[in-house]
């Protein structure tokens, strides 16, 4: 199951690891842990180790294919990892951990995997054991080592010049990922400001916009103390970040709130047309000129214009 569904080849102390999990337990136990000789030989064959690569692999393309063509044959496996993925990062030993700029994480190798990926597995397949341990994850997120190893992953802030600890709510979070159930528990039990910025200036809004969550970008924009127009670091607003990406859904959602100005500038003098222009989204270009309130004449003011 993990081999196959992973998001990435996985290396074999990142394996054995996820193996380890025992569901239920605020603890790690390091005993459970398999050696990888005994995981080959329990899967009979079917499961290489590329020794060059360090990962663990099926052993041929075609056995892919088969699974790939069967679903049937692990039952709900998306949520069972996400389940897996939020024991480990809610672990004794893993909370500890301090989000230090050199961590050495021999001792917890799923670490990084988990931090990046279990929101993708929620999304997919939410179960409402895995709906609870990521409250119970996101509700204590400041600080920790995982929202440095999401952030990296993102690639939307520059991690070597922040000092820990890197502001990343559990809202932020829950809004990176798109996880609409989960993001409508946080702001329901006022656990967060929802105008909030990390420290890259995003607020939740802006992180659902940029990586084009509908459903999540409807419910903080539906907020009436959301504000839409926040920019970031940059000078982006949500509407900017939407057009960066060519997000049609989340432009047309922005589009009907009231307080939006449509025609506001990053730093760079780029209003979400221009953006949206330059990146050759013609669709969306089309969206922006249909709105009476959106200026195509809009000239960049604000700062020059770096060709």
């Amino acid at each position: 199951m993990w081999i196959s569904h992973a998001e990435r080849p996985l290396r074999a102390d990142e394996l054995c690891h996820a193996l380890a999990v025992e569901l239920g337990s605020t603890y790690f136990n390091p005993d459970n842990l398999p050696s990888i000789s005994t995981l080959v030989g329990c899967c009979q064959g079917l499961i290489t180790v590329d020794k060059e690569a360090s990962t663990v692999r099926l052993i041929h393309f075609t056995l892919q294919e088969y699974l790939s063509a069967h679903p049937d044959i692990f039952s709900r496996p998306h949520s069972a990892m996400a389940e897996i993925c939020l024991t480990y990062l809610n672990s004794q030993q893993v909370k500890v951990l301090l989000a230090e700029p050199f961590l050495d994480s021999q001792d917890a190798p799923f670490l990084e995997y988990c931090s990046v990926y279990w929101g993708i597995y929620v999304k997919r397949e939410l179960s409402d054991y895995a709906r609870s341990l990521a409250l119970k994850l996101l509700k204590e997120y400041y600080g920790q080592t995982s929202t440095r190893l999401l952030l990296m992953r993102a690639g939307e802030t520059l991690i070597e010049d922040l000092d820990p600890p890197y502001l990343l709510s559990g809202l932020h979070c829950a809004s990176f990922f798109g996880i609409a159930e989960v993001v409508a528990d946080l702001v329901e039990m006022g656990c967060y400001d929802t105008n909030e910025e990390d420290c890259s200036d995003f607020t939740p809004l802006a992180w659902a916009a940029h990586n084009g969550h509908e459903e999540v970008v409807k419910i903080l924009a539906g907020r009436e103390e959301v504000n839409p127009d926040k920019p970031d670091w940059n000078g982006q607003t949500p509407l900017s970040h939407a057009s960066w990406h060519g997000h049609e859904g989340v432009v047309k959602i922005l589009l009907l709130q009231e307080e939006l100005n449509p025609n506001k500038q990053d730093n760079n003098g780029r209003t979400p047309l221009l953006i949206a222009s330059s990146r050759a989204h013609d669709e969306l270009v089309k969206i922006l000129l249909g709105q009476e309130e959106v200026n195509p004449t809009s000239r960049i003011t604000t700062a020059k214009h770096h060709c």
